[in-house]
C-alpha cells in the first residue's frame, strides 16, 4: 500500500468556501473516489491556504487514472481548481507529493530500519 502525503495552496480569501464545499461533497465524488483507490483520504487546511493531503492507495498512477476516466471527476476538478494558487493542470493532477519520512507502524515493526 502507497501512503501518498501532498500539498497544494488555497486562496487564502476562499478558504472559509473550499471548507465549506468539503463538509458534504458530491456522493457520486465520494463513491468514485473509493472506487479508484484513494481510501483513507483525508485534507488538511491551514487558515493561511496551506492544504496538506493524505490517502493510501495500491497504485498513485492507477488511482489518478481511475479518477481521470470519471465524468464526476472532470466537473470537479474543474469546480475547484479556481481555489488554487499556481496550478498549471487540475488540482489531483498538479498537487506537489510530499516525501514521506517516517511512519509509526514500519519502525514498531522492524526497529532496525
Amino acid at each position: 500500500m502507497e501512503r501518498v502525503g501532498f500539498q497544494l495552496r488555497v486562496k487564502p480569501d476562499r478558504v472559509p468556501e473550499y471548507t465549506e464545499r468539503h463538509r458534504a461533497i458530491w456522493p457520486e465524488m465520494a463513491r468514485a473516489l473509493a472506487n479508484t483507490g484513494w481510501n483513507n483520504y483525508s485534507l488538511f487546511l491551514r487558515p493561511d491556504g496551506l492544504l496538506i493531503g493524505y490517502f493510501e492507495t495500491d497504485s498513485l498512477d492507477a488511482a489518478r487514472a481511475g479518477m481521470a476516466a470519471t465524468e464526476v471527476n472532470a466537473r470537479w476538478q474543474s469546480e475547484m481548481a479556481g481555489f488554487f494558487e499556481d496550478l498549471t493542470g487540475t488540482p489531483d493532477e498538479d498537487f506537489t507529493r510530499i516525501p514521506e519520512i517516517f511512519h509509526l507502524e514500519d519502525q514498531l515493526r522492524d526497529p532496525a530500519s
